[in-house]
């Protein structure tokens, strides 16, 4: 099986390009607001861009179960092109704000309409690729995007800056979303047969199922292990390089790299690895590994002594933990769903996975400046080492029947039964 297999079913095809052009405008977004919030705010730009985050979070959180209930009878390609032609209007809007509080409401604005068009997005894949080696070379091509927009985006920022002013990032995160708009409108998006009960039910239908089905739960247990290894990355990484060790931004930037590239290595090699081992081995290896590669920057930052070399394979082992964990995740979901509940799956496990964050980046960022990165880190690595044992505890259960509970989200047709 090969990624250009793939690649030639023309529906995938266009949606994977609109993901892509969608996260590339996203990733200017990134840095044209860090800039915005430093012309509005001057030094209290942290401060503007951690509640930007904090609203990301709570959007992704709390408004994504919401927006699914709202729009799951409308056709799935309408809820996509919406959602984009929102994001592209606030991206569009944003160059014109001059309070901080109009960029609070506008952020969370747009990041509503992403919590809408990612679960959307994520629940059509398995409808489109029905054989299931087809959709696990999808899932490492949509982790592989995910990590080439986190290096590529800075650098295509960073051009477009030398010849303009960092207005013209957001022309381009406008730009990103309508192309991305345009391809969806273009393509057969397949129509999901939307679950008949009442709207209260409907809006806790996803969360049930992820708490009643055996792997769903220790998939909730594996996603904060993985928000803790994330949590650490992408708040303490400059703290370490330039606070505790003096190095350059360049060093900042290579560190990041290197938890890049982990990620991007072994989403490459999941699809390989599937056919040799169950998911819950794969997955279980990654939550594993993030406790480890969390207790060895603990160690070293209890110790005092946060060499280079070690922070550098440190940060390699976390960035493929994460990707062992997050590439096979959909196809638990996809195994575990039929298309009346898919929706709300995705959408819980989008919302539960980014739950964590609301706990993890608090201990990165804020215990680490209060009292010591060490204390930090091993905090994040405790709770990484607990999420990883529950994960295996949970797996380990035997004479349990998955998903019965979760059956009776749709009466007309049982959930999937979970393969080992």
């Amino acid at each position: 099986m090969s990624a250009s297999r793939v690649l030639g079913n023309r529906v995938f095809r266009r949606l994977f390009a609109a993901q892509i052009v969608a996260l590339g405008g996203t990733g200017l977004l990134t840095v044209a607001l860090s800039l915005l919030a430093y012309d509005l705010a001057g030094p209290a730009a942290g401060a503007v861009l951690g509640t930007v985050l904090a609203i990301k979070m709570l959007a992704y959180v709390f408004v994504a179960p919401v927006m699914a209930v709202m729009t799951d009878r409308l056709p799935r390609r309408a809820v996509l092109v919406c959602a984009d032609l929102t994001r592209a209007a606030v991206a569009l809007l944003l160059p014109f704000v001059g309070q901080v509080w109009q960029v609070f409401v506008l952020v969370f604005v747009l990041q509503a309409a992403s919590a809408t068009f990612t679960p959307a997005f994520q629940a059509v894949i398995p409808s489109v690729l029905t054989d299931e080696r087809d959709y696990t070379r999808a899932l490492s091509l949509s982790r592989l995007a995910y990590d080439l927009e986190a290096a590529a985006s800075p650098v295509l920022a960073a051009a477009m800056l030398m010849v303009m002013s960092y207005n013209s990032l957001f022309a381009g995160t406008v730009v990103g979303f309508l192309l991305s708009a345009a391809l969806v409108l273009r393509t057969a998006v397949p129509e999901i047969t939307p679950d008949g009960a009442p709207w209260r039910r409907r809006l806790f239908s996803g969360l049930r199922i992820m708490l009643t089905h055996r792997e769903l739960r220790a998939l909730v247990a594996m996603n904060l292990a993985v928000a803790a290894a994330t949590a650490l990355v992408m708040v303490n990484t400059v703290v370490y390089v330039r606070g505790m060790l003096g190095g350059s931004a360049a060093e900042v930037a290579m560190l990041l790299a290197g938890y890049g590239a982990g990620s991007m290595t072994v989403a490459l090699l999941v699809p390989r690895l599937l056919t040799v081992l169950t998911d819950r081995v794969v997955m279980l290896a990654g939550a594993g590994a993030a406790a480890g590669g969390l207790v060895v920057v603990a160690m070293v930052l209890v110790a005092g002594d946060p060499s280079r070399p070690v922070l550098a394979g440190a940060w390699v082992l976390l960035g493929a933990a994460t990707s062992l964990v997050n590439t096979p995740a959909g196809r638990l979901l996809r195994r575990a769903s039929t298309e009346r509940n898919r929706t709300a799956l995705f959408t819980a496990q989008f919302s539960l996975s980014h739950a964590g964050f609301l706990l993890t980046y608090p201990i990165a960022g804020w215990v680490g400046a209060a009292v010591n990165q060490g204390l930090a880190a091993v905090t994040l690595a405790i709770l990484a080492s607990i999420a990883a044992l529950a994960a295996a505890w949970i797996m380990a259960r035997r004479g349990a029947a998955d998903g019965q509970d979760a059956a009776r989200e749709s009466p007309s047709r049982p959930v999937a039964e979970s393969r080992p």
